[in-house]
């Protein structure tokens, strides 16, 4: 059974920059691709980006375009998630999660994924 963990949430200000971790184990990482996801208070959960499990190919958010950045190191078995630029609206419960298969075409879908992390929580002040 595939087990994801997300580590490296927090409080920041701003402008400023946080880095979320996933831990994947009970796998094969390299079968996997991962994707993260976010709720904000109020709101349904919504795509932030994923990574497919060779690693070639990601996908952004167009509201997280050019200030977040996915990667994951296959020796770890972890996925990185670099979030640069943060504001206030990017305060939310970030969730890994991943899948095994599927079609890069449907990679933001929630429903593909089979796994998930309990999340992390995110807080931008302002």
């Amino acid at each position: 059974q595939v087990q994801l963990v997300e580590s490296g949430g927090g409080l920041v200000q701003a402008g400023g920059s946080l880095r979320v971790s996933c831990a994947v184990s009970g796998g094969t990482f390299s079968d996997y691709s991962v994707a993260w996801f976010r709720q904000a208070p109020g709101k349904e959960r919504e795509f932030v980006t994923a990574i497919n499990w060779r690693g070639d190919l990601t996908s952004y958010a167009d509201s997280v375009k050019g200030r977040f950045t996915l990667s994951r190191v296959a020796a770890k078995s972890m996925v990185y998630l670099q979030m640069n630029s943060l504001s206030p609206e990017d305060t939310a419960v970030y969730y890994c999660a991943a899948r095994y298969g599927g079609t890069w075409s449907d990679s933001r879908s929630q429903r593909s994924y089979n796994y998930w992390g309990q999340g992390t929580q995110v807080t931008v002040s302002s």
